[in-house]
């Protein structure tokens, strides 16, 4: 397969590794470019990838919240930025957030059957074909999740006009402004430093498993771990895979806003539960970012223009 510059570009951009690096990853796996993040992982190039996917196309998250136990957080794509920055846009995407948050649906085909909350002689379905008929450009109802906290509450977090959208689910005894306010610092650590887990005991041992199989071929790649003993690779594999979890383990990791440096997320919930005499833990997390895992259509408005006039 022929490696193109922009497939490099992007192999770049995913892992951090050098230009010639990477055309040597896609080169070794005829341009598959989740085998070439292995590739470059294996050989110590990239420490992970950078971004949970190609993070490219356009649209907006959105959330809608009732009381503090119940929210739900929505992602409907457009083709353009320009569309996302639509008021039309964005009215409809917050619309589609109000009726996932009453909704009771299980996936996406059952939500888009379900009667529109604005107008509920159509769908969400034909809402949608509506509103696309109106901008005129392809719109898309991704994903929804919605969150209803049994035993706590739930606090929310939109982060760069609907770039990013974060729900903290808490079970807590009390629920006050101090307590809300550090859910909310924790929904910001969410999207800011992306953890993939709660706690390492949510951690399966297939992850795991497969983590230290890339720790093991960067170490075997490493001149300086050559010849070493067996049991001195192991810890040394174990000692990496550890300092990896409390990067993707939310309350390992170090909490942002720490005076200290040093204070992990653990440590700072425990701070506010104590000051609030509160039981109080995070249960779980959603974090939605617009465009993850798609693909970005690539623009050339010279070539567009030029097949219009010879058209």
């Amino acid at each position: 397969m022929a490696i193109t510059a922009a497939m490099v570009k992007e192999l770049r951009e995913l892992t951090g590794a050098g230009m010639m690096d990477c055309k040597k990853a896609l080169g070794e796996t005829d341009g598959d470019m989740d085998a070439a993040v292995e590739f470059l992982r294996k050989n110590g190039q990239a420490k992970a990838e950078k971004k949970a996917g190609r993070i490219a196309a356009e649209g907006l998250c959105r959330i809608a919240v009732k009381d503090d136990t119940c929210a739900a957080v929505v992602e409907v794509n457009s083709e353009t930025d320009f569309v996302a920055k639509n008021e039309e846009f964005q009215n409809f995407v917050a619309a589609v957030a109000k009726q996932a948050v009453n909704s009771d649906a299980a996936d996406m085909d059952a939500f888009l059957a379900e009667a529109w909350n604005q107008d509920t002689s159509k769908t969400v379905k034909d809402a949608l074909v509506d509103k696309v008929a109106v901008i005129g450009e392809n719109l898309n109802i991704r994903r929804f999740e919605k969150v209803v906290a049994a035993h706590g509450c739930v606090v929310t977090y939109v982060h760069g006009g609907g770039r990013i959208g974060v729900i903290v689910e808490a079970d807590t005894d009390v629920v006050n402004d101090s307590v809300k306010e550090a859910l909310s610092n924790i929904a910001m650590q969410v999207a800011a430093l992306y953890p993939k887990y709660v706690s390492t005991d949510e951690v399966s041992e297939e992850y795991k498993a497969h983590e230290k199989e890339i720790l093991m071929a960067q170490i075997a790649n490493d001149p300086k771990m050559a010849g070493k003993p067996e049991k001195v690779i192991e810890g040394a594999v174990v000692g990496r895979l550890n300092k990896e979890l409390k990067e993707v383990c939310l309350l390992e990791q170090v909490y942002v806003k720490a005076e200290d440096g040093k204070q992990t997320v653990a440590q700072y919930i425990a701070q506010v539960a104590k000051e609030n005499s509160a039981n109080l833990s995070v249960k779980r997390f959603v974090r939605f970012e617009t465009g993850e895992g798609l693909e970005k259509k690539e623009e050339n408005f010279a070539a567009e223009v030029a097949a219009q006039m010879n058209a």
